[in-house]
């Protein structure tokens, strides 16, 4: 973990936030490589999850959420963590995280009984605060998918089944949060909500199962590091039917990378009857049983079904943290020096080429090598970078260790014969290609 938090730092992945003041824990800003890495790996799911996909429709809802919406869902009397405090040091921590009846700080066995931690961040909505005037911001993004499940539908005549996804950030006031991006109190879901009709819901459980499994092994993470966890009962959120989990080996341990639970028709019930309750209040009675129940019509029996819901949900900090451990790598050379080597998949690559003139500041080489750079941006694979360091071999060096499938050096012989020498991130292999062609080869090796 000390090897990558050092390269984020050092290659302008991920920095601490607000680090000038001291930091605050917990939250993290991506730098400009980190930002494109985080990009391509959300981009990768969208594309998995929607346009791949005719079943699968997106959304990206608001971040601030009414109370009454979370209390229905059961966040409001669920959503907390057992607090113990150590009277000795003042620590913190989770009941969970204590393997005695000791302070893992300090060693007290003076500690405080457990005792409920709401983890919702409230903030005030409007020109006053109290009581009234308050709103959550999210603890997760299902639940803006389940109030909107009406509007997708209406709006794209959907029939089941078929998903909402949503990529979007969401906040967990948590009591410790720990080993660099794992855990965090501000961080980003990617989330699927799959509706499907009751009594398939088991058999769709597992098709997510191993659905999501291929897809993080697209992504480069090993099936060695991969483990399937099937969450006992007694662990099961408070809206789970049944959860797996796919775990992985992060530096810090196994843990869970991503969740695929069946929700049941918890949500959309529990939402359904919250609108029955405030249409009785209002006294309004409407015959079209849609209006007060998040339901959908069969097609073929023409009853309304409240569907089961599977979710797959995947952390984007977490999920960036299992793909740079993977592709991290020290190599030896034969020179007897070593290099790192981010060996990232090259559509999660940050900078997917590197166009570096041999002279620094030499016009025609800077000249061509730009016109270059601008027509292989235009092909829309990702950030193509102009290098003009005048440093081949710390170029090299430096785009090994950020992640860079190709480095395109533009020399003297250029000028007069039109290529260029196109090195391999992975095999270091350098080759000749003509500039003419190399739309076609950079094209190849992306995709």
């Amino acid at each position: 973990m000390e090897e990558l938090v050092a390269l984020c730092k050092r290659r302008g992945f991920i920095f601490q936030s607000n680090e000038i003041y001291g930091g605050l824990q917990g939250l993290y800003d991506y730098g400009p490589l980190g930002v494109e890495l985080k990009n391509n790996l959300k981009q990768s799911w969208w594309r998995s999850m929607v346009f791949d996909r005719d079943d699968v429709e997106g959304l990206d809802a608001s971040i601030l959420t009414k109370p009454s919406v979370l209390k229905f869902s059961g966040h409001q009397d669920t959503f907390t963590d057992p607090l113990i405090d150590c009277k000795n040091c003042k620590a913190r921590w989770k009941a969970d995280q204590l393997k005695s009846s000791n302070c893992p700080s300090c060693g007290s066995d003076d500690l405080t009984e457990p005792r409920p931690f709401n983890l919702m961040f409230k903030t005030a909505v409007g020109p006053v605060e109290d009581k009234e005037s308050f709103a959550y911001l999210r603890p997760e993004t299902a639940q803006q998918i389940f109030t909107n499940f009406k509007n997708v539908i209406d709006s794209t005549s959907k029939n089941l089944p078929f998903g909402i996804a949503q990529i979007g950030k969401a906040f967990r006031n948590e009591i410790t949060p720990r080993n660099f991006i794992f855990r965090v109190r501000e961080f980003e879901q990617m989330e699927l909500e799959f509706f499907v009709n009751p009594g398939s819901d088991e058999e769709w459980h597992k098709k997510w199962v191993d659905l999501r499994v291929k897809w993080w092994k697209e992504q480069g993470v090993g099936q060695e590091n991969m483990e399937l966890y099937d969450v006992p009962s007694k662990e099961l959120a408070h809206y789970s039917k049944a959860t797996v989990d796919i775990m992985y080996r992060f530096p810090h341990g196994l843990e869970e990378l991503e969740g695929i639970a069946n929700r049941t028709d918890f949500d959309l019930g529990s939402h359904s009857k919250n609108q029955k309750e405030l249409n009785i209040k209002a006294k309004v009675m409407s015959n079209n049983k849609s209006n007060s129940r998040l339901a959908i019509q069969d097609t073929d029996s023409k009853k309304w079904v409240v569907p089961y819901v599977i979710e797959p949900s995947a952390g984007v900090d977490r999920g960036v943290l299992a793909v740079l451990n993977e592709a991290y790598k020290t190599e030896e050379l034969t020179d007897g020096k070593s290099r790192i080597v981010l060996a990232l998949r090259p559509h999660l690559s940050p900078i997917k080429g590197a166009v570096i003139p041999l002279k620094k500041n030499h016009q025609g080489l800077v000249g061509l090598a730009s016109k270059i750079k601008k027509d292989l941006q235009k092909l829309g694979l990702g950030r193509i970078l102009l290098e003009n360091s005048g440093n081949i071999g710390k170029s090299y060096r430096r785009h090994d260790e950020i992640g860079t499938p190709l480095c395109i050096t533009v020399d003297f012989e250029s000028l007069d014969d039109n290529s260029v020498t196109v090195r391999n991130r992975d095999t270091m292999k350098q080759k000749r290609i003509k500039i003419a062609k190399l739309k076609d080869s950079l094209t190849d090796i992306l995709k």
